[in-house]
């Protein structure tokens, strides 16, 4: 079946779903984006996507196109017309074309230019990864010094996360002065004697929805969670050591620079929280 795609209003077949060679996305990598999971048809975090997605837009002074109920109506009809049970919509948001390559911005009024597609993963919910867990390494944290805006600027974690696969394991996670920042595509987080420890929110991380979901349930299932950086070396000590994404949900890591984390198995507190987020977030898709 040939996916249908979303480009400036238009539902279109992929292979003719087009952007001009003059588009800020392409050239200037001048674009945010949003990824949304999809579970049994329905979206999940939708209106938190919504709301990181309006922030990144603020942050680089560029028009919102749409409204949120346009967004959730055009995300609706591609799993629709796409017949997506489990998987992913993505959602780019450039300044647009202006007809020309320049560093200055567009003149006002030029026309964002709005991509969303999907990506059908059956058994999303069900990764087995979850089950064995991951294993990472450490890789210096080369990226530009805003990643709390969802920017379509993925050098660096591409290059990080191909690292990784040369490396034989599942992902890295990014160390800056010394203390972990996250994943590639992830926020990071440790358990040791109980408490879920993960970095702050600040510019050094993106501010997952993922992450603030998870980090709600387990605040209400009387968690202790604590919020500041930690080392590598902190990190191969810890009882338990996890990441959260959109697409991964809880992931467990059982191995960090070849060394186990505590028994080098799915830990309970990962496991616990993975099952409240995918019991949670279900309740409350639409």
């Amino acid at each position: 079946m040939t996916r249908t795609v979303y480009v400036n209003g238009d539902y279109l077949p992929e292979d003719q779903a087009t952007v001009s060679v003059f588009d800020r996305g392409f050239l200037m990598a001048d674009g945010v984006y949003e990824v949304v999971s999809v579970l049994d048809g329905r979206l999940l975090d939708f209106a938190g996507h919504m709301a990181r997605l309006q922030r990144s837009l603020d942050e680089l002074a560029m028009a919102n196109p749409l409204s949120e109920n346009d967004y959730l109506d055009a995300h609706r009809a591609l799993v629709a017309r796409n017949g997506i049970t489990d998987g992913l919509v993505y959602l780019q948001v450039t300044r647009g074309n202006p007809g020309d390559r320049d560093f200055a911005y567009p003149p006002e009024g030029t026309r964002p230019t709005v991509v969303m597609f999907t990506q059908s993963k059956p058994g999303l919910a069900d990764q087995p990864a979850a089950k064995t867990g991951w294993r990472i390494v450490s890789v210096e944290d080369l990226r530009w010094g805003r990643r709390d805006i969802k920017t379509v600027q993925l050098l660096f974690p591409s290059m990080a996360k191909m690292e990784a696969k040369a490396r034989g394991v599942d992902d890295a996670w990014l160390v800056e002065e010394g203390k972990v920042t996250e994943g590639t595509s992830n926020n990071a987080y440790i358990v040791k004697g109980g408490r879920i420890i993960t970095r702050d929110l600040s510019h050094d991380i993106l501010h997952g929805i993922t992450r603030a979901a998870v980090l709600r349930f387990a605040r209400e299932a009387q968690m202790q969670v604590e919020e500041r950086s930690f080392t590598i070396d902190e990190a191969q000590a810890a009882d338990e050591a996890f990441v959260t994404s959109a697409s991964a949900f809880v992931m467990p890591v059982v191995e960090i620079d070849g060394q186990p984390v505590g028994a080098g198995t799915v830990g309970p507190v990962a496991a616990r929280l993975r099952e409240i987020y995918l019991e949670e977030s279900r309740k409350s898709a639409v």
